[in-house]
C-alpha cells in the first residue's frame, strides 16, 4: 500500500524507516527540525557521519544512519532559501523531495517522514511548500508504481497541518 499523510507530530517523533532532515548545505547541526534531529540522534555521532559527507547542494539529498532515533536512516534534503519565488525556489525545492525518495528507495525503506522542508527559517510560504512537497511525492509515486513508499509529513503546528490535509484530501491523495 501506498500513500501519504500527515501527522500532528515532530519530525523525530515519527515510526518510519527514515526521517528526512531540513538540512543545510553544510549538513550542521543547526535550530528547528535540523537541530531536533541531530540531538535525537546523537550529535556527535550525525556530526561526524556529516563530516565525512561535507557538503549537499541545494536540491539534493544525502543519506546517513540514524544512529539513537527509531529509523534506519536520516537524508539530508536541502531546501532552498525563499527569495521570492522568482530564483528558482520551487523547482530546487520539488528536487529536494524527489531526491529524497530516490535515496529511501534506493536504500530499501518502504516509509519516509518528512517536515515541510524550507518553510521555516528559509522562509518559504506554506502554500508553496505544500504543494511542491505534495506534488513531488505525487509524482514520484506516479513514475515508479513498482515502489511500495509510504509518506509521512510529521506537522506540529495545528494551522499548518490542517492545509496539508485539506490540501491531500482535495487532491484525492490521503489514502492511508
Amino acid at each position: 500500500m501506498r500513500g501519504m499523510k500527515v501527522s500532528h507530530c515532530g519530525i523525530t517523533q515519527l515510526n518510519t524507516e527514515v526521517v528526512v532532515n531540513a538540512a543545510n548545505e553544510k549538513l550542521l547541526p543547526g535550530g528547528g527540525v535540523c537541530g531536533a534531529i541531530f540531538e535525537a540522534a546523537g550529535i556527535r555521532e550525525l556530526k561526524e557521519a556529516c563530516d565525512k559527507i561535507g557538503h549537499c547542494n541545494t536540491g539534493e539529498a544525502v543519506i546517513t544512519p540514524a544512529f539513537n532515533m527509531n529509523a534506519k536512516y536520516i537524508i539530508h534534503a536541502v531546501g532552498p532559501k525563499w527569495k521570492g519565488g522568482k530564483n528558482g525556489e520551487i523547482e530546487l525545492l520539488y528536487s529536494a523531495y524527489y531526491s529524497a525518495l530516490e535515496l529511501a528507495v534506493k536504500n530499501g525503506c518502504k516509509s519516509i517522514g518528512f517536515p515541510l522542508i524550507s518553510s521555516g527559517i528559509y522562509g518559504c510560504p506554506y502554500d508553496h511548500a505544500w504543494e511542491t512537497a505534495i506534488a513531488a511525492c505525487r509524482d514520484f509515486q506516479d513514475e515508479n508504481p513498482d515502489k511500495e513508499i509510504n509518506i509521512v509529513f510529521a506537522i506540529p503546528d495545528d494551522e499548518i497541518m490542517e492545509f496539508g490535509e485539506v490540501m491531500l484530501e482535495t487532491m484525492g491523495l490521503l489514502i492511508w
